[in-house]
Protein backbone atom coordinates (compact mmCIF):
# COMPACT_ATOMS: atom_id res chain seq x y z
CA UNK A 1 0.00 0.00 0.00
CA UNK A 2 1.22 3.71 -0.47
CA UNK A 3 1.60 6.77 2.00
CA UNK A 4 -0.82 9.13 2.43
CA UNK A 5 0.25 12.77 2.00
CA UNK A 6 -1.09 15.94 1.37
CA UNK A 7 -1.39 16.58 -2.36
CA UNK A 8 0.77 19.96 -2.93
CA UNK A 9 3.34 18.54 -0.72
CA UNK A 10 6.87 19.12 -2.04
CA UNK A 11 7.66 15.48 -1.00
CA UNK A 12 5.31 13.94 -3.00
CA UNK A 13 6.88 14.46 -6.52
CA UNK A 14 10.13 13.27 -5.45
CA UNK A 15 8.76 10.26 -4.24
CA UNK A 16 6.57 9.55 -7.48
CA UNK A 17 9.91 10.21 -9.36
CA UNK A 18 11.86 7.36 -7.30
CA UNK A 19 8.63 5.13 -7.69
CA UNK A 20 7.54 5.37 -4.52
CA UNK A 21 3.42 4.44 -4.16
CA UNK A 22 1.68 7.51 -3.29
CA UNK A 23 -2.18 7.88 -2.38
CA UNK A 24 -4.33 10.73 -3.09
CA UNK A 25 -7.67 11.08 -0.82
CA UNK A 26 -9.89 10.00 -2.71
CA UNK A 27 -7.79 6.73 -3.36
CA UNK A 28 -7.59 6.17 0.41
CA UNK A 29 -11.45 6.18 0.78
CA UNK A 30 -11.95 3.19 -1.25
CA UNK A 31 -9.80 0.96 0.75
CA UNK A 32 -12.29 -0.76 3.22
CA UNK A 33 -8.89 -0.69 6.27
CA UNK A 34 -7.80 1.75 9.12
CA UNK A 35 -4.52 3.29 7.63
CA UNK A 36 -2.17 3.82 10.08
CA UNK A 37 -1.93 6.77 11.16
CA UNK A 38 1.66 8.39 11.85
CA UNK A 39 2.90 11.74 13.11
CA UNK A 40 6.18 13.36 12.29
CA UNK A 41 7.54 16.22 14.91
CA UNK A 42 9.91 17.55 12.21
CA UNK A 43 12.62 19.79 14.11
CA UNK A 44 14.83 20.17 11.39
CA UNK A 45 15.59 23.12 9.83
CA UNK A 46 15.53 22.30 6.36
CA UNK A 47 11.48 20.82 7.12
CA UNK A 48 11.09 19.86 3.29
CA UNK A 49 14.08 17.42 3.25
CA UNK A 50 13.31 16.25 6.06
CA UNK A 51 9.71 15.21 5.01
CA UNK A 52 10.85 13.61 1.86
CA UNK A 53 13.67 11.68 4.05
CA UNK A 54 11.12 9.99 6.22
CA UNK A 55 8.08 9.85 3.87
CA UNK A 56 10.42 7.62 1.63
CA UNK A 57 10.99 5.49 4.14
CA UNK A 58 7.72 4.97 5.44
CA UNK A 59 6.20 5.01 1.84
CA UNK A 60 8.44 1.53 1.03
CA UNK A 61 5.97 -0.70 2.93
CA UNK A 62 3.27 -2.61 1.92
CA UNK A 63 1.03 -1.14 4.59
CA UNK A 64 -1.13 2.10 4.31
CA UNK A 65 0.01 5.18 6.65
CA UNK A 66 -1.11 8.21 6.94
CA UNK A 67 1.62 10.51 7.69
CA UNK A 68 0.94 14.28 9.45
CA UNK A 69 3.74 17.24 9.66
CA UNK A 70 3.43 18.46 13.11
CA UNK A 71 5.72 21.53 14.23
CA UNK A 72 6.38 22.73 17.96
CA UNK A 73 3.66 25.62 18.10
CA UNK A 74 6.13 27.98 20.83
CA UNK A 75 8.88 28.06 18.03
CA UNK A 76 9.44 29.89 14.50
CA UNK A 77 11.13 28.21 12.07
CA UNK A 78 14.06 30.78 9.93
CA UNK A 79 14.89 28.28 6.74
CA UNK A 80 11.11 27.34 6.45
CA UNK A 81 8.72 29.05 4.46
CA UNK A 82 6.04 30.24 6.92
CA UNK A 83 3.57 29.60 4.01
CA UNK A 84 4.64 26.03 4.05
CA UNK A 85 3.73 25.55 7.40
CA UNK A 86 0.49 26.87 7.09
CA UNK A 87 -0.26 24.48 3.92
CA UNK A 88 1.08 21.34 5.42
CA UNK A 89 2.10 21.47 9.31
CA UNK A 90 -0.24 21.40 12.43
CA UNK A 91 1.07 22.31 15.57
CA UNK A 92 0.79 19.72 18.54
CA UNK A 93 -1.56 21.80 20.15
CA UNK A 94 -4.12 21.31 16.79
CA UNK A 95 -3.65 17.65 16.86
CA UNK A 96 -3.08 16.82 20.64
CA UNK A 97 -6.00 15.19 21.21
CA UNK A 98 -5.86 12.58 18.20
CA UNK A 99 -4.47 9.32 18.79
CA UNK A 100 -1.46 7.69 16.65
CA UNK A 101 0.00 4.18 16.50
CA UNK A 102 3.58 5.75 15.19
CA UNK A 103 5.05 9.12 16.01
CA UNK A 104 8.44 9.89 14.91
CA UNK A 105 10.80 13.21 16.70
CA UNK A 106 13.20 14.13 14.67
CA UNK A 107 16.80 15.37 15.58
CA UNK A 108 17.70 19.36 15.47
CA UNK A 109 20.96 21.28 15.07
CA UNK A 110 20.72 22.23 19.22
CA UNK A 111 22.83 19.06 20.26
CA UNK A 112 25.36 21.45 22.36
CA UNK A 113 22.71 23.46 24.15
CA UNK A 114 21.48 21.79 27.49
CA UNK A 115 18.21 20.66 27.06
CA UNK A 116 16.67 23.08 29.77
CA UNK A 117 17.94 25.80 27.95
CA UNK A 118 16.81 25.08 24.62
CA UNK A 119 13.63 27.75 23.94
CA UNK A 120 11.41 25.26 23.24
CA UNK A 121 12.17 22.81 25.45
CA UNK A 122 9.17 22.72 28.26
CA UNK A 123 6.60 22.50 25.23
CA UNK A 124 8.73 19.24 23.82
CA UNK A 125 8.34 17.91 27.13
CA UNK A 126 4.84 18.02 27.11
CA UNK A 127 4.91 16.09 23.96
CA UNK A 128 6.90 13.48 24.97
CA UNK A 129 5.01 12.88 27.50
CA UNK A 130 1.57 13.07 25.23
CA UNK A 131 3.33 10.30 23.61
CA UNK A 132 2.67 8.12 26.75
CA UNK A 133 -0.87 8.01 26.25
CA UNK A 134 -1.52 8.72 22.71
CA UNK A 135 0.89 6.95 20.85
CA UNK A 136 1.76 3.40 20.26
CA UNK A 137 5.02 3.20 19.68
CA UNK A 138 7.70 6.15 19.02
CA UNK A 139 10.67 6.59 16.73
CA UNK A 140 13.07 9.25 18.21
CA UNK A 141 16.00 10.21 15.80
CA UNK A 142 19.32 11.77 17.19
CA UNK A 143 19.16 14.79 19.24
CA UNK A 144 15.29 14.06 19.35
CA UNK A 145 16.74 10.35 20.61
CA UNK A 146 18.83 12.55 22.99
CA UNK A 147 16.11 14.50 24.14
CA UNK A 148 13.75 11.52 24.96
CA UNK A 149 16.31 9.27 26.94
CA UNK A 150 17.43 12.04 28.75
CA UNK A 151 13.79 13.10 29.76
CA UNK A 152 12.67 9.37 30.32
CA UNK A 153 16.02 7.77 31.99
CA UNK A 154 18.01 10.90 32.68
CA UNK A 155 20.56 9.63 30.64
CA UNK A 156 23.17 12.45 29.90
CA UNK A 157 24.83 13.19 26.57
CA UNK A 158 28.46 14.40 26.58
CA UNK A 159 30.22 17.21 23.87
CA UNK A 160 32.47 15.05 21.65
CA UNK A 161 36.09 17.28 21.33
CA UNK A 162 35.70 17.06 17.63
CA UNK A 163 32.66 16.01 15.48
CA UNK A 164 31.23 12.53 14.79
CA UNK A 165 31.20 12.71 10.74
CA UNK A 166 31.11 10.24 8.52
CA UNK A 167 29.88 6.57 7.49
CA UNK A 168 30.97 4.29 10.39
CA UNK A 169 30.33 0.21 10.78
CA UNK A 170 28.07 -0.95 13.46
CA UNK A 171 27.08 -4.38 15.00
CA UNK A 172 23.94 -6.07 15.11
CA UNK A 173 23.82 -6.77 19.10
CA UNK A 174 20.16 -8.37 19.33
CA UNK A 175 19.32 -10.37 15.69
CA UNK A 176 16.52 -11.98 17.36
CA UNK A 177 14.95 -8.46 17.52
CA UNK A 178 11.23 -8.06 15.51
CA UNK A 179 13.40 -3.96 14.62
CA UNK A 180 16.62 -6.11 13.65
CA UNK A 181 14.92 -8.74 11.69
CA UNK A 182 16.92 -9.34 7.99
CA UNK A 183 20.15 -7.41 9.37
CA UNK A 184 23.60 -8.13 8.78
CA UNK A 185 25.62 -8.95 11.29
CA UNK A 186 27.62 -5.68 10.40
CA UNK A 187 26.47 -2.68 8.65
CA UNK A 188 27.09 1.10 7.99
CA UNK A 189 25.36 4.28 8.97
CA UNK A 190 25.88 8.13 8.72
CA UNK A 191 27.03 9.64 11.82
CA UNK A 192 26.65 13.72 12.01
CA UNK A 193 26.92 14.89 15.44
CA UNK A 194 28.49 16.69 18.26
CA UNK A 195 27.71 14.48 21.06
CA UNK A 196 27.07 10.94 22.57
CA UNK A 197 25.48 8.98 25.08
CA UNK A 198 27.46 6.27 27.23
CA UNK A 199 26.38 2.87 27.61
CA UNK A 200 27.42 2.38 31.10
CA UNK A 201 25.20 5.27 32.22
CA UNK A 202 21.80 2.97 31.09
CA UNK A 203 20.38 1.51 34.20
CA UNK A 204 20.18 -2.15 33.89
CA UNK A 205 17.01 -2.21 35.32
CA UNK A 206 15.63 0.56 32.97
CA UNK A 207 14.07 -2.07 29.86
CA UNK A 208 16.60 -0.18 27.57
CA UNK A 209 18.14 -2.83 25.43
CA UNK A 210 21.37 -1.74 22.96
CA UNK A 211 20.62 -3.43 19.47
CA UNK A 212 23.18 -1.68 17.51
CA UNK A 213 26.57 -0.21 18.52
CA UNK A 214 29.77 1.26 16.84
CA UNK A 215 33.05 0.43 18.30
CA UNK A 216 33.93 4.14 17.25
CA UNK A 217 30.74 6.27 17.82
CA UNK A 218 28.67 4.30 20.90
CA UNK A 219 25.43 2.91 21.14
CA UNK A 220 23.76 4.05 17.84
CA UNK A 221 19.59 2.07 18.28
CA UNK A 222 18.16 1.35 21.63
CA UNK A 223 14.63 -0.48 22.26
CA UNK A 224 12.38 0.53 25.12
CA UNK A 225 9.49 -2.35 25.61
CA UNK A 226 7.98 -0.71 28.40
CA UNK A 227 7.42 3.06 26.74
CA UNK A 228 7.69 0.95 23.54
CA UNK A 229 9.87 3.78 22.17
CA UNK A 230 12.87 3.36 19.99
CA UNK A 231 15.89 5.94 19.84
CA UNK A 232 18.23 6.33 17.40
CA UNK A 233 21.30 8.48 17.41
CA UNK A 234 22.62 8.44 14.07
CA UNK A 235 20.91 9.38 10.82
CA UNK A 236 20.10 6.22 8.66
CA UNK A 237 17.46 8.52 7.26
CA UNK A 238 20.19 10.86 5.55
CA UNK A 239 20.40 10.88 1.67
CA UNK A 240 22.93 9.72 -0.22
CA UNK A 241 24.60 13.88 -0.33
CA UNK A 242 23.71 14.56 3.17
CA UNK A 243 26.95 14.48 4.32
CA UNK A 244 28.26 15.82 1.03
CA UNK A 245 26.07 19.02 1.73
CA UNK A 246 26.37 19.44 5.94
CA UNK A 247 30.61 19.56 4.47
CA UNK A 248 30.12 21.67 1.75
CA UNK A 249 28.09 24.13 3.97
CA UNK A 250 30.71 24.30 7.23
CA UNK A 251 33.34 24.72 4.70
CA UNK A 252 31.55 27.86 2.95
CA UNK A 253 30.63 29.22 6.26
CA UNK A 254 34.10 29.36 6.98
CA UNK A 255 33.87 26.19 10.01
CA UNK A 256 36.92 23.83 10.90
CA UNK A 257 35.58 20.44 9.37
CA UNK A 258 36.89 17.01 8.36
CA UNK A 259 36.24 15.20 5.21
CA UNK A 260 33.37 12.80 6.07
CA UNK A 261 35.19 9.42 7.19
CA UNK A 262 34.32 6.68 5.29
CA UNK A 263 32.19 8.57 2.55
CA UNK A 264 33.78 9.45 -0.53
CA UNK A 265 35.76 7.20 -2.51
CA UNK A 266 39.42 7.41 -1.90
CA UNK A 267 38.56 10.18 0.58
CA UNK A 268 38.41 11.95 -2.41
CA UNK A 269 35.04 15.37 -2.36
CA UNK A 270 35.62 15.55 -5.99
CA UNK A 271 34.01 11.90 -6.17
CA UNK A 272 30.31 11.04 -5.51
CA UNK A 273 29.88 8.97 -2.31
CA UNK A 274 28.58 5.91 -2.37
CA UNK A 275 25.33 4.52 -0.46
CA UNK A 276 26.18 1.70 1.67
CA UNK A 277 22.90 2.22 4.09
CA UNK A 278 19.62 2.33 2.11
CA UNK A 279 18.63 -0.86 2.63
CA UNK A 280 19.18 -0.65 6.06
CA UNK A 281 17.67 2.31 6.54
CA UNK A 282 14.13 1.26 4.50
CA UNK A 283 14.80 -2.51 6.65
CA UNK A 284 14.33 -1.07 9.71
CA UNK A 285 11.44 1.18 8.95
CA UNK A 286 9.67 -1.57 7.65
CA UNK A 287 10.43 -3.65 10.61
CA UNK A 288 8.81 -1.11 12.36
CA UNK A 289 6.33 -0.09 11.00
CA UNK A 290 5.23 -4.40 10.65
CA UNK A 291 5.56 -3.97 14.49
CA UNK A 292 3.10 -2.03 14.85
CA UNK A 293 0.80 -3.04 12.79
CA UNK A 294 0.84 -6.39 14.44
CA UNK A 295 0.21 -4.67 17.80
CA UNK A 296 -1.69 -1.55 17.95
CA UNK A 297 -5.37 -1.74 18.54
CA UNK A 298 -7.54 -1.99 15.78
CA UNK A 299 -9.30 0.61 17.26
CA UNK A 300 -7.33 4.03 17.77
CA UNK A 301 -9.27 4.91 20.82
CA UNK A 302 -8.12 2.11 22.51
CA UNK A 303 -4.26 3.45 21.36
CA UNK A 304 -2.22 4.42 24.70
CA UNK A 305 -4.70 2.46 27.46
CA UNK A 306 -2.56 0.57 30.01
CA UNK A 307 0.49 2.02 28.50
Amino acid sequence: MPIRIPDRLPARQTLEDEGVMVMTDSEAARQDIRPLQFGLLNLMPDKIRTETQIARLIGATPLQVELSLVRIGSHKSKNTAEEHLIDFYHTWDEIKHRKFDGFIITGAPIETLPFEEVTYWDELVQIMDWTQTNVHSSFNICWGAMAAIYHFHKVPKYQLEKKAFGVFRHKNLNPSSPYLSGFSDDFSIPVSRWTEIHSEDIDPDSGLEILMDSVETGPCLIHEKVGNRLYIFNHIEYDSNSLGEEYSRDRAAGNIIEIPRNYYPFNNPENDPQNRWRSHAHLLFGNWINTIYQTTPYKSDDIGKGK
